[in-house]
């Protein structure tokens, strides 16, 4: 707009200094000239073509002559220069640019906690809406504008700033906050394996100290991300090959994951696979890591890939290549022989849906007793999915999704998760028993042994003998219990799973507790009010005198809590 400015600036002063210097006459004949003012006010709305009259008084010929001569150039040079700022407003360039400005005033003035998502999806969105069910608000970077145009209409609440530029750009990550105290995190979860791993590098570098969750696809690449310092690797395929080998053996361990997951609840039916010959068509990420699973469990294998390629596809952990037929998996004579017949299950995992729907459709007609797994690949599929009388449906959409909340948003769950295999089968068992005797959907919670979340509890760790069952005991009644399980204790990071209520309380200790709401009030009421804390231990009620006499004085902040 440099030339534009000039351009007005050069034309109005030139006609401005003319009808200065040119005499004019008044209503009494004499002589005057045009004031400053009057010349400016004059000419800015002659050049605007708005045309108010002469003034202040009627102009002399030589007056008009040189008006006449000023209205051609000021109002071409003020048509040239509206013309050139209404191109500019209409650049895609400066638009962008002049949103990235936008974008980065937002996010420097955002003063909560939250989460940068690179790239838009379905994935992204549930995501987000988790995360503000946290109270973490997103920021997302987002290079298609099909994306952006979706997650505007969205209309997510708190809303969601969202930068157009690619994921990788240093600038961009920048511009989203990388470095600030208030980003808690940074969401990666591309199909391109190498993407991923260049963020995670960028992202490094940015900030050394930043959380980073980043989905990997293959053995390999979780390694360079691990070498990365990458905090959480999500390979769904991985994770859904192991619900694969739990269901095989151990079941009611896998319902206890799955319903951790939010991928179903703790009265489903178990997910039991059989022993016998399994058809897996699809070789490729996702049937590679079922490969493993199934090899390791002596289980005979057979594939169908319609894609040559991906037989070479490499595998460090893969010493020998099981049966492969290079065809369609939904046609009969492939699955024939296959051997269709004498097989217990069949396991559709491409990365089409519609394929996947066909193939179980076609092995159900060879083979009605075939125990049938799908994978699904799009989550607004399910519906259609749910409706095909398939036995199980692996989606890897939805574990990524449960799999970053848990990481990010309560990463004490995800931890529960990764250690539970310390469990027996039958311990699992009277835990799920213990579980839905509580209700059908207990709640998970945890609490930490500090100032923050527990201050009764810490102010008085040093010279009261605290026991985990103070905290289940009710405030109703103390002689009666809370429904309360402890699931998890965390204490100078030794994991102990299903910890004893006799076990003693030290400070910084973290828990991950099960149980109702009424349990969760009274745990947290005992952790932090002095009246419910004193009740629970000693078992008599305390008053407000009563409590100015203790040695140890309770802050404001805690006296508010009761």
């Amino acid at each position: 707009m440099r030339t534009p400015f000039l351009v007005i600036i050069f034309t109005y002063t030139l006609s401005i200094i003319g009808l200065l210097l040119i005499d004019g006459v008044d209503n009494e004949g004499n002589v005057y000239h045009l004031t400053i003012f009057d010349a400016f006010y004059f000419i800015s709305y002659t050049a605007t073509t708005i045309g108010f009259g002469e003034t202040p008084f009627v102009f002399t010929y030589p007056q008009r002559i040189w008006v006449s001569m000023s209205i051609f150039f000021t109002v071409t040079g003020w048509f040239y220069s509206v013309g050139t700022l209404i191109a500019l407003l209409q650049n895609k360039l400066f638009l962008e640019e002049f949103e990235k400005a936008k974008f980065t005033r937002k996010v420097a003035y955002l003063k909560e906690k939250y989460i940068i998502i690179l790239g838009y999806n379905s994935i992204t969105s549930e995501i987000i809406k988790k995360a503000n069910e946290y109270g973490l608000r997103s920021v997302v970077i987002e290079k298609e504008e099909q994306k952006r145009d979706h997650l505007l209409l969205e209309n997510f609440t708190p809303p969601v700033f969202c930068l157009n530029a690619d994921a990788y750009n240093p600038e961009a990550l920048e511009r989203a906050g990388i470095k600030s105290p208030y980003c808690r995190a940074i969401v990666s979860l591309f199909e391109n394996d190498a993407l991923n791993l260049r963020i995670a590098l960028t992202s490094k570098v940015l900030n050394p100290t930043i959380f980073m969750a980043i989905k990997s696809t293959t053995k390999n690449q979780t390694e360079n991300l691990m070498d990365v310092g990458v905090q959480i690797i999500e390979n769904p395929f991985e994770i859904i090959a192991e619900h694969i080998n739990m269901a095989i053996n151990t079941p009611h361990r896998l319902r206890l994951v799955r319903w951790i997951y939010g991928l179903g609840t703790l009265f489903d039916p178990l997910l039991s696979l059989p022993h016998g010959k399994y058809i897996v068509c699809g070789y490729g990420r996702m049937g590679k890591s079922i490969y493993e699973v199934l090899k390791q469990n002596n289980f005979e294998i057979a594939f169908a890939e319609i894609d040559p390629q991906k037989m070479s596809y490499p595998n460090a952990a893969i010493h020998d290549h099981p049966k492969i037929l290079i065809g369609d998996g939904d046609d009969k004579e492939i699955l024939k022989q296959l051997g269709i017949d004498s097989c217990v299950a069949i396991i559709a995992g491409t990365d089409d849906d519609t394929n996947n729907l066909s193939i179980l459709a076609t092995a159900k007609k060879l083979n009605p007793h075939i125990i049938t797994i799908a994978r699904e690949n799009e989550l607004e599929d399910f519906s259609i999915f749910e409706s095909s009388n398939i036995d199980t449906i692996f989606i890897p959409a939805k574990v990524l999704i449960n799999k970053t909340v848990n990481a990010i948003l309560n990463p004490t769950l995800d931890l529960f998760i990764k250690h539970v295999h310390r469990l027996a089968e039958d311990e699992v068992m009277s835990l799920t028993k213990k579980l839905l005797e509580i209700n059908l959907h207990p709640l998970l919670f945890t609490l930490k042994i500090d100032e923050a979340q527990a201050p009764m509890l810490v102010q008085n760790i040093q010279t009261v003998p605290f026991k985990l069952s103070l905290l289940k005991r009710s405030l109703k009644d103390r002689n009666f219990n809370n429904n309360l399980i402890p699931l998890m204790r965390v204490r100078h990071k030794e994991i102990e799973i299903l910890p004893d209520w006799e076990s003693s309380l030290e400070r910084n200790d973290l828990f991950l507790f099960a149980g109702d709401a009424n349990a969760q009030d009274h745990l947290e009421y005992i952790a932090n009010n002095f009246y419910e804390f004193h009740y629970a231990y000693y078992g008599e009620e305390k008053s407000f005198l009563n409590k100015l006499w203790r040695k140890k004085p309770i802050s404001a902040k805690n006296l508010s809590n009761g």
